[in-house]
């Protein structure tokens, strides 16, 4: 969308229809970097355009990686570099985008060369040190450029001194579950050169778990099978290298799918979205567990789910809830937005990695949901939120904080009686450019 100030939601009633949803950031700059490390040519549909994706797609292009996108067609096809990238030398910028910026480092850490890696200033605030501490520990050569344990990064020739029976390294798992992502996404890299198992060990518990499925997903689609013990210790084996398949299909984004099946619930629906369902690979499709404990009906088939629930404009409001969000991170942040139009304090518990995403959410959720007149307490990694009597909602203007999420779980709150503005809403463009456009379509204006 345009680079607009901000757009004013519309007083709205009902939310019905059907839309289909742009691919997954997840998984498609995870399927870039797999297709660009791998032996063969890979043709990908459904390929995400946002922000996220484009600067992957430009970090691979300076790296000499062949590829030719189309946009509008949501294609991409990749030529592999087998291992090893063609340039040896190059200055990144990857905007504040983890799933570019985590693999991206581990991949040339593992690799070798002489490679600065930068971003955005939020990027620069966002912790890195775990997983550099574990490239170390590979003898890869990193080194910081500002402030020890956040990018900009150096990136140097590596050593890869293996031990008896290979590598074993330990990987921080209680900060963000990217670091271990980026360690199984690059270590073909390691064991393609040495010909050597690489064994990695969780330290402390891991939070995020379904992305790291999603991880060993597609990996085994590149023909990488990761042995593992529970969530403490994967083994990538000695003979492991990346093939492409000669097509990949991206499936719908299922975060993304979070806000209409939220739309559905509050607005009466039914909302249906297509692109992602039962079948999918990403942890996010259980946010239909919380819409259903909220008083929703949610239905699924193989690549679709649809929502519908109580009229909030009508004075119908959903359950309040009190749970654990460590599996679904992103899509809580939709849950606390739902909170508004609860019959009683709502408590979501576990979302610490918050606190280290494009901004911290937990902080800036608390402050715009106050200003909506919500009474909310946080935590260290915990958030709870009572909701607005209907004579209490004050009309309010909604800082974004460069935060796509940020943006698009607030247009909930069109189905309040405030007015409300929505600053900067052109960030949604980081994974969901023409999100309002299509959120609009599902609206009946009061």
């Amino acid at each position: 969308m345009s680079a607009l100030e901000y757009i004013d939601l519309p007083r709205v009633r009902r939310a019905q229809g059907a839309i289909t949803l742009p691919g997954s950031k997840s998984i498609s700059n995870r399927v870039l970097l797999l297709a660009a490390l791998a032996e063969g040519r890979c043709e990908i549909d459904g390929l995400l355009d946002s922000d996220d994706t484009r600067v992957m797609l430009a970090a691979l292009r300076a790296l000499g990686v062949e590829v030719e996108h189309d946009a509008v067609a949501k294609r991409a096809v990749v030529i592999g570099a087998a291992g090893r990238f063609p340039v040896a030398r190059a200055d990144l910028f990857l905007g504040n985008a983890g799933t570019a910026f985590r693999p991206l480092t581990a991949a040339l850490a593992l690799m070798g060369g002489d490679y600065r890696l930068s971003g955005v200033p939020r990027m620069h605030e966002r912790p890195i040190g775990d997983l550099v501490d574990a490239l170390r520990g590979l003898d890869a050569h990193v080194d910081y450029l500002g402030t020890a344990g956040y990018p900009p990064l150096a990136i140097g020739m590596a050593g890869m001194a293996a031990g008896e029976g290979g590598y074993r390294v330990g990987v921080e798992g209680s900060v963000s579950s990217q670091f271990l992502t980026a360690l199984l996404l690059a270590a073909p890299v390691l064991t393609q050169r040495t010909g050597q198992p690489l064994v990695l060990e969780v330290k402390g518990t891991l939070i995020s778990k379904p992305y790291i499925e999603i991880t060993l997903n597609l990996m085994a689609r590149f023909g990488v099978t990761v042995a593992r013990d529970g969530w403490a210790r994967f083994t990538v084996p000695a003979d492991a290298m990346y093939r492409s398949p000669a097509a990949l299909r991206v499936e719908g984004d299922a975060s993304s799918a979070s806000y209409f099946l939220a739309l559905g619930a509050i607005g009466g629906g039914p909302v249906r979205v297509n692109g992602v369902g039962a079948d999918s690979i990403q942890g996010d499709v259980a946010f239909a567990d919380t819409l259903r404990a909220m008083g929703a009906r949610v239905d699924a088939g193989a690549d679709w789910m649809a929502c519908e629930g109580v009229s909030v404009a009508d004075g119908q409001k959903l359950r309040a809830f009190d749970a654990d969000f460590n599996l679904i991170p992103d899509a809580a942040m939709t849950a606390a937005a739902l909170a508004l139009f609860a019959d009683g304090p709502c408590h979501l518990h576990n979302i610490g990695s918050w606190r280290v995403k494009e901004t911290d959410r937990i902080h800036a959720m608390r402050t715009e949901l106050e200003k909506l007149g919500a009474t909310v307490d946080s935590g260290p990694d915990w958030l709870r939120v009572t909701p607005p009597a209907a004579h209490a909602w004050r009309d309010a203007h909604i800082g974004t904080w460069d935060d796509h999420r940020m943006a698009m779980c607030f247009s909930l709150a069109a189905f309040g009686p405030a007015a409300v503005r929505i600053l900067d809403p052109g960030c949604v463009s980081k994974t969901f450019p023409d999100y309002f456009d299509v959120y609009a379509g599902l609206l009946t204006e009061v």
